[in-house]
């Protein structure tokens, strides 16, 4: 698998990493805030569902708390309560016991309109008879209350408030069973003997009860129960749960939900659905509200579609970018890859020229001075090459047949030695060195310091002989400058100038001295080995002339000299060093060269120091 990873090209490959790092990362940060955003959201529901049954436990009380205050009112007014007794006496219906009936009416009537949502106040007394003040049209008494659950639920009660719950129409009016109504109701007794004297049934619009329940909905499809200790559903929003006493009102799945204390409540989340319940204090009913969690995931819908989108944008976006960013680092390695195999094909002249990122500029920079570099040594190298065969050129053709002359040479020694001719002798033989050294290029004309020394003792014995001693040689180069490389025929050409130009020229009483040493610059790390003269020196317009010819071409260059200016002797002279120095070593080093008309010349030559 890897070798086929490996034969992809570079731009596949960045496009393929781009395109996963950045698929990854999207991935792994979307699944994050999904997560998140989801904790987040049911935090949030789960706390405004405590907020809301909290408000709505609040809201009953305060309604419960309204209702048992009408009841008290009632129960505790001793005119009321001496009316329906002394009603009860009465045999007959005089117009006393009609101004009687009269007035319980009116005290019904003045509770009943001190609030809104009360549809009717019913009384039943010991006797048997019944008491009504309804916002709507009076009608016929179930003459068989007595028999019923809420009937002996009020009897029995023993004047605490019993809370019926909600019923499907009246309890007392058999004709009006179409309206939901909330019923509620006590005991009364006489307080003077505390003896029951009849019920006090009070029936309200369900619309508070109803509204308070739909505050703890959170979505179209939570259902909020009422419910007593005995499992007994009071009032719900589930319209499939019946709250009428002819049906069952009791449901066993309410046991296993979680019962508050007082003041508590209670959030269950580990069911497939919310469940929050709180207690209803004034009447100790338990409120439960359920959501299922289907409707809790479906307020995330929106955000997975919102993060979908995202996802899908960002898909087409990162593959655009991963085209564009590999492209852009692709296309100058190619250029740089195209190039090199240019260069492979000996082709040293083209050069890569891009505008990409800091790395790859620096890269391709580098390409191109390493070319440029590569093709200056080839240049430098070619120079040097012919430069040499030139210089062996030129040294063959001073010489008419190098072997024959320097075995004559030698010949001619012996027979001066038989002659014990030595002056003469030294001369020849000097001169026969002197063939032999410059006749021998085998070694692409490289040499060393001491063999250049050795060379220009030979010269200079043949010269102090032929000047008869007005020229003296001062030699000081240390032993271990003596290994260090050089060109061939490096010295010659310059202890030539220095005698024919400098030297020679001199009046008889005035000797010549030259002298060859070495310095070594640690700084510069620079060999420089000095040949100076005493001569007669240059004017500043030759010395300026000869140090711009060292500097032009060796070939192609006019050998006419300027006007005014001394001739300057051919040959291969001190431009040929120059350059051939440079070849061998660089542009940092050669020949330097200053002069003092009537003092003398010093001509240096800069090599780099040896490594000992």
């Amino acid at each position: 698998m890897l070798r086929r990873w490996n034969r992809h090209s570079i731009r596949s490959r960045l496009f393929l990493l781009f395109l996963i790092s950045t698929m990854t990362l999207l991935i792994l940060v979307c699944v994050l805030y999904y997560q998140k955003t989801t904790q987040i959201i049911h935090s949030k529901i789960s706390d405004l569902a405590e907020k809301n049954i909290s408000q709505t436990v609040g809201l009953f009380n305060l309604l419960l708390e309204g209702y048992d205050s009408v009841t008290k009112s009632l129960s505790s007014n001793s005119e009321l309560t001496r009316l329906i007794m002394e009603k009860d006496k009465e045999d007959v219906n005089g117009e006393v016991g009609f101004i009687s009936e009269r007035s319980i009416t009116n005290l019904l009537g003045a509770a009943y309109y001190s609030r809104d949502d009360i549809i009717g106040i019913h009384i039943i007394s010991a006797g048997g008879k019944v008491y009504s003040y309804e916002r709507r049209f009076a009608g016929i008494v179930d003459r068989n209350y007595s028999s019923t659950d809420w009937y002996r639920k009020l009897v029995e009660s023993n004047g605490k408030m019993v809370w019926l719950g909600l019923s499907q129409g009246s309890l007392i009016n058999s004709i009006l069973q179409q309206d939901t109504v909330f019923v509620f109701g006590r005991q009364l007794y006489d307080f003077n003997n505390y003896k029951p004297i009849g019920i006090l049934l009070i029936e309200t619009d369900p619309k508070p009860i109803m509204s308070a329940l739909s505050n703890v909905t959170i979505s179209p499809n939570s259902r909020v129960y009422i419910v007593d200790p005995d499992n007994r559903v009071i009032a719900t929003t589930d319209p499939g749960i019946s709250t009428d006493d002819d049906k069952q009102k009791r449901y066993p799945s309410f046991n296993g939900l979680p019962r508050p204390t007082d003041n508590e409540i209670v959030i269950d989340n580990g069911t497939d659905q919310l469940i929050v319940s709180a207690n209803a204090a004034m009447a100790n009913w338990t409120v439960f509200g359920l959501t299922p969690k289907a409707d809790i995931s479906a307020e995330l819908a929106q955000t997975r579609l919102y993060l979908l989108i995202v996802i899908a944008a960002v898909i087409v976006l990162s593959t655009v970018l991963a085209s564009l960013i590999s492209r852009n680092i692709a296309r100058p390695l190619k250029l740089l890859i195209r190039e090199m195999r240019q260069v492979e094909m000996g082709n040293f002249r083209g050069a890569v020229n891009v505008n990409s990122y800091e790395e790859i500029n620096s890269l391709v920079s580098s390409f191109n001075r390493m070319v440029l570099r590569m093709d200056e040594l080839i240049e430098r190298i070619t120079l040097s090459s012919i430069s040499e065969k030139n210089a062996e050129l030129q040294a063959l053709q001073s010489q008419v047949n190098p072997h024959f002359l320097y075995n004559t040479l030698d010949m001619i020694y012996w027979m001066l030695d038989e002659r014990e001719n030595d002056l003469l002798g030294r001369v020849i033989l000097s001169l026969s060195q002197m063939f032999r050294y410059s006749s021998h290029w085998e070694e692409a004309s490289k040499t060393t310091l001491r063999q250049e020394l050795d060379q220009m003792r030979h010269y200079m014995t043949i010269i102090e002989n032929r000047l008869e001693g007005r020229v003296t040689t001062e030699i000081d180069v240390e032993d271990r400058w003596l290994d260090a490389p050089m060109p061939k025929m490096t010295l010659q050409p310059i202890i030539e100038n220095a005698v024919k130009s400098g030297l020679e020229p001199l009046d008889q009483g005035r000797p010549g001295i030259l002298r060859v040493y070495a310095e070594a610059d640690e700084e510069a790390r620079e060999l420089r080995i000095v040949i100076s003269d005493n001569g007669i020196g240059m004017s500043e317009e030759t010395l300026e002339h000869i140090r711009r010819l060292i500097k032009e071409p060796v070939f192609g260059r006019s050998t006419q000299s300027e006007p005014g200016i001394e001739p300057v002797r051919r040959g291969i002279g001190l431009p040929n060093v120059h350059h051939r120095l440079v070849i061998m070593f660089g542009e940092s080093y050669g020949l330097r060269i200053d002069s003092v008309q009537e003092e003398g010349t010093t001509v240096v030559i800069v090599m780099p120091l040896p490594v000992l």
